[in-house]
């Protein structure tokens, strides 16, 4: 009685914003203005059901494992429908997803900067996970709208004999860029403007502000290593283009 008294709290607040965030955005007429309130009460369930799943497998390093390799698939399968889904772009996506992500979590836990357990390779993982996910899709997305746009300025590259990679080169790294933003300005504001998750949930759990700057640290560097190594390989696989890319959705 008392965990659904303690609850009443949290679904008003909750329930408050999702009112407010709808009433926003519909008074603005934005597409789709429902589809925030909708992921808020997919996320309230799928963090309900990760929750039970998780207190008997935390400490158990094949079903971490598993875990994983199913926020991995998600992840791939999520950032590729925004890119407009297809068994290549499928490809391109998971690929570029699994070695930013695998040879990161490596460089983390083979130097030991963080010790490898069960409950650290899920926290870790589940964040660089997430972080290459949504640079995925930023870096794809960033990079047709840009050739859709400039269409006619690749087409005239390509007239002058250009290779499709050449013509598309400046868009290419632009959007490798710009898919860093968020991510960039979030390593350079921590402290000053936010507290990162991983840094105040490891106080919480009874860790020494010292001890979580060093783990939120650690994060920081892995979201950037990761997510610069998805985006790079992603562009370089999306950059040959002959044929003007549709708008991803």
């Amino acid at each position: 009685m008392s965990d659904l008294a303690d609850s009443v709290p949290t679904l008003a607040g909750v329930g408050l914003l999702m009112a407010l965030t709808v009433a926003v955005l519909l008074a603005f007429r934005a597409p789709r203005g429902f589809a925030p309130t909708l992921a808020i009460l997919r996320g309230a369930v799928q963090l309900a059901a990760i929750s039970f799943i998780l207190g008997g497998v935390i400490t158990s390093p094949a079903w971490v494992a598993v875990a994983l390799l199913v926020m991995f698939a998600v992840a791939v399968v999520s950032a590729t429908r925004r890119l407009g889904w297809s068994w290549p772009h499928l490809t391109v996506v998971g690929g570029s997803m699994a070695l930013g992500i695998t040879v990161t979590l490596l460089i983390i836990f083979g130097t030991g900067a963080i010790g490898l357990t069960p409950r650290y390779a899920l926290a870790i993982g589940g964040i660089v996970i997430g972080n290459a996910m949504t640079v995925a899709v930023l870096a794809g997305q960033r990079f047709a709208e840009s050739v859709h746009g400039r269409w006619e300025e690749v087409e005239g590259w390509l007239a002058l004999g250009a290779s499709p990679r050449q013509a598309t080169l400046d868009l290419a790294r632009r959007s490798v860029y710009a898919a860093l933003i968020p991510a960039t300005d979030q390593t350079k504001t921590t402290g000053l403007v936010t507290l990162p998750g991983a840094f105040v949930g490891a106080i919480f759990g009874g860790i020494s502000p010292l001890e979580a700057g060093r783990f939120q640290i650690v994060v920081l560097a892995a979201i950037m290593a990761a997510g610069s190594i998805t985006a790079v390989m992603v562009i370089a696989q999306l950059a040959p283009v002959r044929v003007r890319p549709a708008l991803p959705r």
